[in-house]
């Protein structure tokens, strides 16, 4: 699909007072600008990503009351059940907030339901589960704030509820929990809105133990932080930053087995090792069977165990992948046969018997392709149950609000949400979200935006300049990585296919030449060649794959010269 270029405006002053004050080069400078980091501070503690920048946890709202019940937990010597979601970020809050129990000497159990058979989080099964593990609290992590029935089944049985949960709650009213800690319900005064569950853990972990505890826990913290993808800015810039080393130091043994089984031990971690490598294999259990197998492959204290459960992890990946091939051909198909994408801004698909576990990964590839909300319903006993995602410019949880007359449950945020809805209200759900999405969202939101960060020359394009970018490191949502671009530059070689989808050329522009890659790009093989002038939007990278490091251009976008 076309992509609409967005290139960001240069602001030369605002360069040298930032390039001067910071001590970085000018590009760097620019890159700040274009991130919307002005602010001097900001920018400083941008760099520093020092923990001691972090704020007192203690101005969560009901922070105090929580630390409070759970030493109260401690004194008493009751039992704590902790209920997480099956993702990365429920697993590895689960996995912190044990350890923080366990260090005050609590007794704990833990629930993580089986996404096919007990559904999302903190359900109507955790009150007999708390009675029958004789828990005498329970906490929720990354679940909980919709979750007003199962939270008043718990509280008749005596048993308090700490909700620990970064989704958007319902501004109407939230569960009767003992407390609930979540920087975006109203009257909060954290600072900063965007930390994912297993942030919210961490500075829990801050509260009870000391500042210093946290450098224990950096390492699923960072796991949990990018797999969840929220904005890597502030403190969740903090928590990736500092804990993306720590992971490879790790003392887990559940995650140095994954490591050395991905064969990604000794290598210099990215976030894209924890989307691309590791996520993927914690959420593959949950999403193929039960997330109980990643919740015991992270509190293994036995080497050989944690690399069986790693394995098996491995195998439900494959398992992932094979089934997901499946459904997304099939979403595709009964896409282009079903969808009227003049008339409809949201694709709502459904199906009987689609997996689960895969919804999200089909609706994300969907919204890829068509540039559109996508909403897929895997139907079973007239049940629908659906995972969403959404693009900019249209909030996904504020629309499903606009729609509850129809649905039974949702929750998310403005990118991603699940649901459940009767089959019988599907139809007029599709229409009256198709309608909401016609008052809201522009047409010209339907068409992928590329921001690129500034037009350069390509002979600018050096190890230089990929060390000077780096500064801006870790990149993700919220800090994407640079975007740049360059006009009238010639083909020098014949593309060339690797693998599946991969492509692979020269460029020049006058005697300076340098490799590009385009993942995903096959498709432009048979319309560019060598000889012919291109425009190109790339991402600087570093190519070291059995050599001394050169720079390389990672393709975002090809365009045929004009002139």
């Amino acid at each position: 699909m076309p992509k609409i270029w967005k290139i960001c405006s240069q602001d030369p002053k605002q360069q040298v007072k930032l390039s001067n004050a910071l001590g970085v080069h000018p590009i760097v400078a620019q890159l700040l600008i274009n991130r919307e980091i002005t602010d001097l501070k900001e920018a400083k503690d941008f760099f520093s990503a020092d923990l001691s920048t972090m704020h007192d946890p203690l101005l969560l709202k009901n922070m105090d009351k929580a630390v409070k019940r759970i030493a109260r937990a401690g004194a008493k010597g009751e039992k704590i059940l902790i209920v997480g979601d099956y993702d990365v970020d429920g697993i590895t809050s689960s996995v912190l907030l044990n350890k923080i129990l366990r260090q005050l000497g609590i007794r704990v159990a833990h629930y993580i339901p089986h996404r096919m058979n007990d559904g999302y989080g903190l359900n109507e099964h955790v009150s007999r589960i708390a009675v029958n593990e004789g828990a005498g609290l329970v906490i929720a992590v990354d679940c909980g704030i919709t979750a007003h029935h199962a939270v008043d089944l718990v509280n008749r049985q005596n048993v308090d509820v700490i909700v620990i949960d970064h989704h958007e709650p319902n501004a109407a009213e939230l569960p009767a929990a003992f407390a609930i800690i979540n920087p975006k319900q109203r009257d909060c005064p954290y600072p900063f809105k965007h930390l994912a569950s297993v942030g919210l853990v961490t500075k829990l972990a801050q509260a009870m133990l000391g500042r210093e505890s946290s450098e224990h826990v950096l390492d699923l913290a960072a796991i949990g932080t990018v797999a969840d993808v929220v904005p890597l800015r502030g403190e969740n810039r903090v928590l990736v930053k500092s804990g993306l080393p720590k992971i490879s130091a790790t003392k887990n043994k559940g995650l140095m087995a994954l490591l050395e089984l991905t064969k990604i031990k000794d290598k210099k971690l990215t976030p894209f090792h924890i989307g691309f490598v590791i996520g993927p294999r914690i959420n593959a259990a949950g999403r193929m069977d039960s997330a109980q197998t990643s919740l015991d492959l992270f509190l293994s204290e036995d080497s050989q165990e944690a690399y069986e459960l790693a394995r098996a992890l491995d195998k439900h990946n494959v398992q992932r992948q094979a089934m997901q091939r499946n459904i997304i051909e099939e979403a595709l198909a009964l896409a282009e046969q079903e969808i009227n994408f003049k008339e409809q801004k949201v694709i709502v698909l459904q199906k009987e018997g689609w997996h689960r576990g895969v919804l999200g990964i089909v609706a994300s590839h969907l919204t890829e392709k068509y540039y559109r909300p996508s909403i897929v319903i895997s139907v079973d006993n007239g049940i629908g149950t659906a995972s969403a995602r959404s693009i900019d410019g249209f909030h996904l949880h504020e629309a499903l609000a606009s729609c509850a007359e129809y649905l039974e449950e949702f929750g998310g945020h403005a990118g991603a949400a699940g649901l459940t809805i009767k089959a019988e209200n599907i139809d007029p759900f599709r229409a009256l979200i198709n309608q909401v999405a016609h008052e809201t969202l522009e047409l010209k939101k339907l068409m992928p935006t590329l921001v690129i960060d500034g037009e350069i020359p390509l002979s600018m394009v050096n190890l230089e300049l990929a060390e000077i970018i780096d500064a801006m490191a870790p990149f993700g949502e919220g800090n994407p990585a640079p975007v740049f671009c360059s006009r009238q530059v010639t083909v020098k070689s014949r593309p060339a296919l690797l693998g599946k989808n991969t492509l692979k050329f020269w460029v020049c522009d006058n005697d300076y030449a340098i490799s590009a890659v385009g993942f995903g790009m096959g498709e432009y093989q048979g319309i560019i060649s060598a000889g012919q002038k291109i425009d190109l939007a790339y991402e600087i990278s570093i190519d070291d794959w059995n050599k001394s490091p050169v720079p390389q251009l990672k393709l975002k976008d090809i365009r045929l010269s004009e002139g």
